[in-house]
This record gives C-alpha cells, structure tokens and sequence, in this order.
C-alpha cells in the first residue's frame, strides 16, 4: 500500500487496510505482493507528477514479477481515469476517491460495514488524524479539491467520537481535525457551524489530551471556535488557517469571500481571544493577476503578521478550475524566487520566536528516539509540518509520553530542550503559558 499526498489520504489508506485485513489480506511494505495498491494525490501538478511516477514504477515492478496487480485509488484517478488507463494500460484497475467499499470489492473482498471507521494505524500509535468530513463547497478559483472530492458532507458527531474512542483504545493520546474546512463543519447536518460543540465531545473521551485543529476557512469563521480553543484544557492552543494571500485584487480573483480588511482583522481577534495561540497558515505565490506590486503586498503581510507557523505554494494551474482560463502568465523562476522570499521573511520570524523559547518551559509529547535524542512537539506544532524538539539525556522519558521539559537552545525550525529541573516528571498531558513562546515551521514538499 502505497499513499501520497495528504493526511486526509492517510486515514482512507488505513481504514481501507483496516477492511483489507478483515477480508484475509495480508498488507507487506516489501517482498512480493499480490497487489500493489496506490493511493494518488491529484491537488497540484507537482503531486500529480510524483503520482504518475510512482504507478509506473509499480508498473514495472509487476513486469518484473514482483506484483501481481496494480491498483490505483484517489484523488488523481477521480479525474483522470480515462487518461491514466489511456497512458498506463498496465494498470489492472482504476478506483476514484471515496470509494474504499469499491476497492474492496474489486480485489474480491466483502466490505464490513461493522468495521466503519476501524483503521490500521500508520502514524505513531500515539496520535492519529481524524477526519471529521468529507468534500468542500468553496468556489475557490484555483483548487480542484471539489472536483475529486465532491460536495462538503460532514460526519455526525456521534461518529467522530465513536472514532475517536476507537483510536483512543489503541493508545492514541492526540487527536488532530482535518477536513477540506473544519470551520464549516456541521452546517449540513444541524444548520449551523457545530465545531465548538465537537470539540467539547472530544474532549471527553478518557486517553485524549490534545486535540488539534487543522485547515479552518477564514470566511465564516465561527467565533465560538476562539473560546473553546481558549477554555478547554485538551484543545491546542493552535490553529491552522489558509489565507492564501492578502491582496483584495488577488483575493477577489480567487473567490476567498473575504478581503485584506476582514483577514487582518480575523487574525487580530484570534490573537486577542487567545493570546497564547500559535497560527499557522498557507499562501500562494505566482496567481495569475499577482502583479510584483500585490506580492510586495504579501510580503509585507507576512513581516507585519509574524504568523507563527508558514508554508508557501507555488500556483499551479489545474483543470477546470475557475482560475485556469487566467493562463499561467508568472515564470516558474520568479513564483520559485518569490516563494523563497517569504519564506527567507519567516525564517527570520521564526528564529526571534524560537530564541525567545531559551530558558523557559513547556510539555513536549515524544514522537520519535533518534540517534541518542528523543524528538517531540510542544501543543503549537503539530505533526510533519511544524517545529520539532530535540530532548538530550532524559531518563524516564519515552516515546508517546508527555514531559516537562526547558528550552536550551534554538534554531530557525528546530528547539533543543533538557528535562526540566522545576516541573513534575510524571507522563501527564500539559500546556504552555503565556510566556512561553511561539514558534514557526515551513512544511516540507507540498501538504496543505
């Protein structure tokens, strides 16, 4: 089983693997296998190319006798099947996304719907992504996530947090949202926006201690949402938000439904409701009608905003998208040397945030054991795409446990910490005070 692309990926990778298992397969990461199952990203060109050379690598390993079948499944086969099977006539079956029953069936297997929302953990069994919907009704001219994964459709409540007592069972202490827009959550099923109310749910169930918000929409932004993150104990003090970018010119093009005026002001009210909360965010450099003068307005926005975590895209033209019959007037070169530069802007950010961490506390919770260190994160980073600490000669501490521990050192994307000589030891959940810090991270290749 291979997967690409994003962690929304990820979870229909494991709950197909999960009913893959129910059905007498057996999932192997190397040797001969009967199938070889390709879960695509179709979000951007870069993604779409990296998901084309891994089925055709697939494709020779079954030439070579090392597959029986190939498979593939997602994003990318949602809305090219008919080239890929055109292009790559080797591949033995084309599944879209959303269709894991589908997958079942077509390698012979019965899909068990008792199993539903059961998964077969790939990440550290001490934190998992939870899926709260599904699709999106954004008109945002330039993404193609609609067009693959349909129409915004939430799950009940009553389902996210039977999933969550599920993972919580296997040892899963942090739970992180994601969704094509969290914020829009529940406004099918109950007619209003019911984020707020989930996370007090979540809350309560015994095993979890941090819960993590991911990809909230600017634009109807429930305000409730700032005084659960501010209030309750076992939500992050952090919160991922996509502007994309600041200009109104831009903006307008790209259908947001918001402006500058609304975005500097949604980031003043989250910075104020919750004055110790680290905001990470997404732009987009290169748009069709961004002039050297709007990005020089970017670039601004992000020096004046100091978000606390950010990573930048490249645009890229997709099919059928609103945006994509504005061309692609901006060089590569100069969207790869503007991307560089807001990114030498926050790297500069992120170094003073991070400086100013040395001498103070914090709760981490161990990822990992790497080369005589653990690495961890404190609440405001979340899992591969923000800031990581690095914890020297900590007897006592172990991997998916909570510790106390106190900034030493520090680096542009990187802290280095010691156990703390003035805070309880004991493997308990924490969180950070007001005064200590934020921090900042670019995420690596393309996630969003």
């Amino acid at each position: 089983m291979v997967t690409l692309g994003c962690s929304k990926n990820t979870v229909d990778s494991e709950e197909l693997m999960r009913q893959l298992g129910a059905n007498d397969w057996t999932i192997t990461d190397d040797g001969e296998a009967g199938v070889a199952l390709i879960n695509t990203c179709g979000f951007i060109e870069e993604a779409k190319r990296e998901s084309i050379e891994t089925i055709l690598a697939a494709v020779a390993k079954k030439k070579a006798g090392e597959f029986g079948k190939v498979v593939v499944m997602g994003c990318l086969s949602e809305r090219y099947a008919s080239e890929l099977m055109a292009g790559i006539p080797e591949i033995d079956h084309i599944v879209g996304a959303n269709r894991i029953d589908e997958v079942v069936r077509t390698l012979g297997g019965e899909s068990k719907h008792e199993l539903l929302g059961e998964r077969r953990l790939t990440t550290p069994s001490h934190f998992a992504y939870l899926k709260i919907s599904e699709g999106c009704d954004r008109p945002c001219s330039f993404c193609a996530i609609p067009l693959m994964r349909g129409k915004h459709v939430s799950k009940p409540i009553e389902r996210v947090v039977l999933e969550a007592r599920r993972l919580a069972s296997l040892g899963v202490r942090e739970l992180v949202l994601i969704a094509q827009d969290s914020t829009c959550y529940g406004l099918d099923l109950y007619g209003k926006r019911v984020i707020a109310r989930l996370l007090r749910e979540l809350s309560a169930v015994e095993g979890i201690e941090w819960i993590r918000v991911m990809y909230a929409f600017p634009s109807g932004f429930p305000e409730d949402l700032l005084e659960e993150i501010a209030v309750n104990p076992r939500v992050c003090k952090y919160i991922d938000m996509p502007v994309q970018h600041v200009s109104d010119a831009v903006l307008s093009s790209m259908r947001r439904g918001i402006g500058t005026e609304g975005l500097r002001s949604l980031i003043s009210r989250i910075r104020s409701a919750v004055p110790t909360i680290a905001l990470r965010t997404t732009l987009i450099v290169g748009y069709p009608n961004e002039t050297a003068s709007e990005f020089g307005e970017l670039l601004d926005f992000v020096r004046d905003s100091r978000f606390d975590r950010l990573g930048v895209f490249e645009y890229s033209p997709e099919d059928d998208t609103a945006a994509f019959g504005l061309g692609d007037p901006v060089p590569r070169a100069e969207k790869l040397s503007r991307r560089m530069e807001i990114m030498e802007a926050q790297k500069a950010v992120s170094l003073g945030r991070n400086e100013a961490m040395i001498g103070t506390g914090t709760t981490i919770l161990i990822d990992r054991a790497d080369e005589g260190a653990f690495v961890g994160r404190t609440e405001h980073d979340a899992p591969e795409v923000d800031n990581e600490v690095f914890l020297t000669d900590a007897p006592g501490a172990a991997v998916g446990h909570f510790s106390r521990v106190r900034i030493v050192d520090a680096v542009e994307y990187d802290l280095f910490a010691v156990l703390s000589d003035q805070a309880d030891q004991t493997d308990r959940a924490g969180h950070n005070g007001p005064d200590e810090g934020r921090r900042t991270n670019e995420p690596p290749g393309n996630r969003q």
